[in-house]
């Protein structure tokens, strides 16, 4: 056999089957993504998931659980990173009007520099990554994600009652 052959399932239609391709092709990629952002913090003493909670902080201070909706994360998981970041110095807690056990997290004067110095390095590395792509490419790409991902957090009312039937549920 000269070269490497896939087969598919049965059953997927061929835009299924693209959209299956280009799933995978997202995993990659975040791995990648993953590791360039780490790369990108590492001397700064931050992560990822550090980066990302700073970054959420960035219009204003936010309760833990809200940066988590807003991430799509556990409040438990950003709840770590805060209190992390709060060792480090970057973030601080106050009072929330609107909570009396749910505190404000905001970035401390140290976090709101560190989080310039991210966004400097950030926007370096991204201008070189994207040099030769058009900006219309990324666009439609992004349309097309922001489809996939809105049908994968509001499923479609009648998929919902099919499976509702196939386990015997009511609607």
């Amino acid at each position: 056999m000269k070269g490497k052959r896939t087969v598919a399932p049965p059953g997927h239609s061929p835009a299924g089957r693209a959209l299956t391709h280009l799933i995978l092709d997202i995993f990659r990629l975040n791995g990648s993504l993953l590791a360039a952002g780490n790369e990108l913090t590492r001397d700064l003493g931050l992560s990822n998931a550090r980066w990302q909670v700073m970054g959420a902080l960035a219009e204003g201070p936010l309760p833990a659980a809200q940066i988590a909706r807003n991430m799509g994360l556990t409040r438990q998981s950003v709840q770590r990173l805060v209190d992390v970041l709060a060792e480090q110095g970057l973030v601080t807690f106050s009072e929330n009007p609107y909570h009396q056990r749910a505190q404000l997290v905001s970035l401390t004067e140290r976090g709101e520099h560190r989080l310039q110095e991210i966004t400097r390095r950030q926007v370096q590395w991204v201008n070189a990554l994207a040099q030769g792509i058009a900006a219309e490419e990324v666009q439609a790409v992004g349309r097309l994600l922001g489809v996939v991902r809105q049908r994968l957090e509001t499923p479609d009312r009648e998929e919902q009652n099919h499976d509702n039937r196939r386990t015997h549920q009511p609607v």
